[in-house]
């Protein structure tokens, strides 16, 4: 066999176990293994050139494509070790080992032109191959040092493996050491034992062949991708993820089965306000506020997703998304439920009576529950002077603008949703409790001290409903409530208390309470004013649409107008065609 012919085997060789690996290939595999199998025929692609070249350019730009396997195969070779061993090498090692192997491929491109790698390099014909003659550069020992410490380093990470990861299979790390020292050896030992054939390439094909070797283990011990791969195969869970905007990063087939808008939606695209999205934020809402509180229960709309027993129901879990160690946003996972829950259900057939007897205890407690908050509300109330009857007025308020809403179709905003936000209406200043009475009862101008201490009353209105609501089991409405109670008092432009947020930051059931609390404070009578008449408080409303108030929310503010008229003249008992009084207050709070 020819010298040539023997370098054609080899990179037959090469190709053949790069297909098998492209075969095997899995996304969760180490880009290590990826470029080692790439780079293994160029470099014996580069043998073949040489062996059949006719001149020294020819030989000089041949040898120069054996460089590539030379001076990056060991470095894969020794990453892919490390991240086999579970080791987290810093970015910025990595990028040094690269740049130093990379300076040195940039000295072997100057073979011909440079004395860094080669002093000097001639051509001849030997038994019909050509040879380069080559007198070594300080860059070839370079090289040569390079290769040494990256095998040294590759034996040291798999030796420490053995005796402190006990995780790693031991077979692995023999199997690991083998490329690193085949490549090594081939340069170093085995071509100055038979000068009459180059045995690097021949070694670079030992190397694959015992990497496929360790890619048919690998995923098998990969446990965390081989359950992921396993559950989305069997299409019993579904995922999908969102940045911290909420905007959408994708999903599976599994999760745009159950919620049919991801269908629509696009990449980045924020999440709207239909009825299965409004769902959706409720979750990540709820784990924002507290990430402890991130496990849910959904049950499809679509008629598709039942089963004999009934509709499906599924375990909704939401997790921080992480990229490395990097949080970057939300991943939402659906597990089917149903067959647990419909064992639930069986258990408890067994004992209707006592079923039925829980549900009765268990609404007389949520009614306990609701008549607690409502006379929490009331107890505030009458603390303060200035705002008497105010919870009923804005309860009312915000029941007429969210049927309104909904009447129109405005917004899509589901049932349970408006009901909620109803529901936490008269909660909304459950905060003044915490405000001193000197403060509350004042009947003028509060001073700016003051003021600072009333701004305080969202925050603390939140964490009290946070404790009340703590063991209740509706999730959603705790999150509307406390969202109602801590944003209200948020303004579109950004400059409201507590938190400042702007836009479509301020949740909708606060901005929806934002407009009824504020024009109950413009047409009420207080202390320290007479009431607005109808009039001036529409205009003062109009004029803070886009600034204080949603712009979303003036056309069913405007459909509301009368309504809320009505309802005031029936109920204040203030006679509304008197002209308003300047208020003396700093701010309406």
């Amino acid at each position: 066999m020819t010298v040539l012919s023997y370098y054609y085997c080899v990179f037959a060789l090469a190709l053949v176990f790069s297909g098998i690996y492209v075969y095997m290939w899995h996304k969760h595999f180490n880009s290590s293994f990826t470029m080692i199998f790439t780079l293994v025929p160029v470099s014996c692609l580069g043998y073949i050139f040489y062996a059949g070249s006719t001149n020294l350019e020819g030989a000089v730009a041949a040898i120069q494509i054996t460089y590539v396997g030379g001076c990056f195969l060991q470095l894969f070779i020794v990453l892919n070790i490390i991240s086999l061993c579970g080791i987290d090498l810093a970015s910025w090692v990595r990028t040094a080992m690269f740049a130093v192997c990379a300076i040195c491929f940039g000295a072997v491109l100057t073979i011909g032109r440079r004395d860094y790698y080669y002093k000097s390099v001639s051509f001849e014909m030997r038994d019909g191959s050509g040879v380069l003659i080559r007198e070594y550069g300080v860059m070839h020992t370079v090289f040569y040092a390079v290769l040494v410490l990256l095998f040294a380093a590759g034996i040291a990470v798999i030796i420490f493996s053995w005796f402190k990861k006990k995780q790693i299979p031991r077979r692995i790390l023999c199997l690991l050491a083998i490329p690193d020292t085949i490549c090594v050896l081939s340069y170093f030992v085995i071509k100055k034992l038979i000068p009459q054939v180059d045995f690097v390439p021949a070694g670079y094909c030992l190397a694959e062949a015992t990497l496929l070797l360790i890619v048919y283990r690998v995923n098998l011990y990969d446990v965390a991708d081989t359950v992921i791969d396993s559950m989305v195969r069997e299409r019993s869970i579904g995922y999908s993820s969102f940045d911290f905007q909420y905007r959408y990063l994708g999903s599976n087939e599994v999760a745009k089965a159950l919620i049919p808008e991801f269908l629509d939606m696009t990449v980045d695209q924020k999440l709207g306000f239909s009825r299965e999205e409004m769902r959706i934020r409720e979750y990540l809402d709820s784990f924002v506020r507290d990430p402890e509180r991130n496990t849910f229960e959904f049950s499809p709309s679509d008629s598709d997703e039942r089963g004999d027993a009934g509709e499906r129901i599924y375990k909704v879990t939401v997790n921080y998304l992480y990229e490395g160690s990097r949080r970057r946003g939300y991943i939402i996972t659906f597990t089917d439920d149903t067959a647990n829950r419909n064992y639930i259900r069986l258990l408890g057939s067994y004992n209707e009576d006592l079923q039925k007897d829980v549900e009765e205890k268990t609404k007389h407690i949520f009614d306990m529950q609701d008549n607690l908050i409502m006379s929490l509300a009331v107890m505030v109330e009458s603390r303060d002077n200035s705002t008497g009857g105010h919870i009923m007025r804005t309860s009312e308020g915000v029941r007429i603008l969210v049927d309104e809403i909904r009447k129109e179709g405005l917004l899509p905003l589901s049932e349970k949703f408006c009901r909620d936000v109803v529901k936490a209406a008269p909660m909304h200043d459950l905060g003044k409790i915490a405000v001193d009475d000197a403060v509350l009862r004042k009947p003028g101008r509060y001073t700016p001290e003051e003021y600072e201490k009333m701004k305080k009353h969202p925050e603390e209105g939140a964490r009290v409903i946070r404790e009340v609501l703590k063991n209740a089991d509706d999730e959603a409405f705790k999150v509307i409530a406390e969202n109602v109670a801590h944003y209200h008092h948020e303004r579109w432009d950004g400059t409201g208390y507590p938190e400042k947020l702007a836009g479509e930051q301020i949740p909708l059931e606060a901005r929806i309470m934002a407009v009824a609390d504020v024009y109950d404070a413009l047409v009420s009578k207080r202390v320290y004013k007479e009431p607005f008449s109808f009039e001036k408080a529409n205009s003062i409303i109009l004029e803070g649409m886009g600034t204080q108030f949603d712009p979303g929310l003036e056309e069913a503010y405007l459909r509301s107008r009368q309504r809320l008229e009505d309802y005031y003249r029936e109920n204040s008992g203030i006679p509304y065609e008197k002209k308003e009084e300047s208020p003396a207050r700093q701010k309406i709070s």
